[in-house]
């Protein structure tokens, strides 16, 4: 009797299912659609002051200049670049380097941006300090950092800050020599084993509760 339901309910549960991935396939095309198009099939721009084509070493240099595709932006006063193909190609941009990322930004001296099947695929900045910031879901707040080199991996959605790192968001400082944050999930990793010597350190800053304090009595009563 025992078996004879499991295998009822195991039939029934293929048939669910088997339903569900149904809908599923048929939604799929509209869900897809209103996701919008991926970043990798959006244009990419560049605006620049002036460009310089060294043929012999397939090289190009540009000031003043701007790259943009979607809602990731980069810009600096000058950039190297190995070439215009965006399949494949590494830049590197220096001075008053800013990248605007949806929700965020990251600002530092010099960056390296990797772009791989026509889009932003890595960028590692250095600075001192350089500098990060994104908004918090569900909050005006801003989760900031700072730290001598930042990697912004655009494929696991990951900011890995090294050397003397400090994250806080408005309530919470975080400090060790490197702490990974995680934008989709919106949490630090702090590895001890990375650390070296050095020990994370967290402070947690109370914020005034000035709205709950009781009010006065009234002397009149």
């Amino acid at each position: 009797m025992v078996a004879l339901f499991h295998l009822v309910a195991s039939s029934r549960t293929r048939a669910w299912l088997a339903l569900a991935l149904l809908a599923w396939l048929c939604s799929a095309p509209a869900l897809m659609h209103a996701a919008g198009p991926r970043r990798a099939d959006l244009p990419i721009s560049l605006n620049a002051a002036s460009s310089d084509f060294d043929y012999r070493n397939n090289t190009l240099r540009f000031s003043q200049v701007q790259v943009t595709q979607g809602n990731v932006s980069v810009e600096a006063d000058e950039a190297d670049a190995t070439g215009l193909n965006f399949e494949n190609s590494r830049w590197t941009f220096r001075g008053n380097v800013r990248i605007e990322v949806e929700g965020g930004s990251l600002a530092s001296e010099e960056a390296n941006v990797t772009f791989v099947n026509n889009e932003i695929e890595r960028a590692v900045i250095t600075g001192s300090p350089a500098s990060f910031e994104h908004k918090l879901r569900d909050s005006a707040d801003l989760a900031r950092g700072s730290a001598t080199t930042i990697e912004y991996d655009f494929t696991s959605g990951t900011v890995t800050l090294a050397q003397d790192a400090y994250l806080t968001d408005g309530r919470s400082d975080i400090r060790g020599q490197r702490l990974v944050y995680s934008i989709g999930e919106q949490r630090v990793l702090a590895d001890a084993g990375e650390q070296g010597d050095e020990r994370v350190h967290i402070t947690i800053n109370p914020r005034s509760q000035e709205n709950e304090q009781p009010e006065a009595a009234d002397p009149r009563q």
